[in-house]
């Protein structure tokens, strides 16, 4: 499932987005409601979390516009504007829920999930493209007719930023932060090793890989054409 995290406080952003990351969601991120707009449109997100103080654009207005153009997509807004009328206005715009700072990444979890399941987008199939499905329950991928290939949670965050992407090429940076967070340890070097590891999951041919490809140049791309059956794998 793929979340956007609309903040503009620098220090509290990557944290959430690593919070929704390590969860086993596709975080995307903005600072400011013009940006939050651009990729609303773009990404088109399953549940949006959104600070109600930004720049540009605040997010209340975010909230008015997406629900003014018919936009349903479950929104939470996040905010230390706790008061009352804050609360009702924010409600009275469209939001689906309010959860005031400071907060706990467990409730913010459990409310946007909440979200989700009440949403009438939770019946919606998994990323899926070609024959590869990913399993968000199971932390695994399926290939063809095989039985599910479980995946540790850097393989997983991985192949899902791949996957939704549909064969377009994702810039190394961007998969870095996607998959160890903008404060994590990841750099080039661990994410050939991670791709190392996926392509003995995925690919029939591990030394010439037909799915994860290297796109020269930018990162990799994940070929969602009728690629070769990979053999199953033991998980790591």
């Amino acid at each position: 499932m793929k979340v956007l995290v609309v903040d503009d406080d620098t220090d509290l952003l990557p944290l959430i987005v690593l919070t929704f990351r390590q969860a086993g969601f596709l975080a995307l991120e903005a600072t400011h409601g013009e940006r939050a707009l651009e990729l609303i449109a773009q990404e088109t997100p399953d549940v949006i979390v959104l600070d109600a103080n930004l720049p540009r654009v605040d997010g209340f207005e975010v909230c008015r516009r997406l629900r003014a153009s018919g936009d349903t997509t479950p929104v939470l807004m996040l905010t230390v504007r706790g008061d009352e009328e804050d609360v009702v206005r924010g409600l009275e715009l469209g939001a689906d829920d309010y959860l005031t700072k400071p907060f706990s990444p467990r409730t913010l979890l459990a409310r946007v999930r909440a979200l989700m399941r009440r949403a009438s987008r939770s019946g919606s199939q998994p990323l899926a493209g070609g024959d590869l499905a990913l399993d968000e329950e199971l932390q695994a991928v399926r290939l063809a007719d095989q039985p599910p290939l479980r995946l540790t949670p850097l393989e997983f965050r991985l192949l899902q930023l791949l996957l939704a992407h549909g064969g377009r090429p994702v810039p190394t940076e961007r998969i870095l932060r996607h998959v160890w967070g903008s404060r994590g340890a990841g750099d080039r070097q661990l994410l050939k090793q991670l791709v190392h590891r996926l392509r003995q999951k995925i690919e029939r041919d591990p030394a010439q890989p037909s799915r994860l490809r290297t796109a020269p140049g930018v990162g990799y791309l994940l070929a969602l054409g009728d690629a070769p059956r990979a053999a199953s794998s033991a998980s790591d």
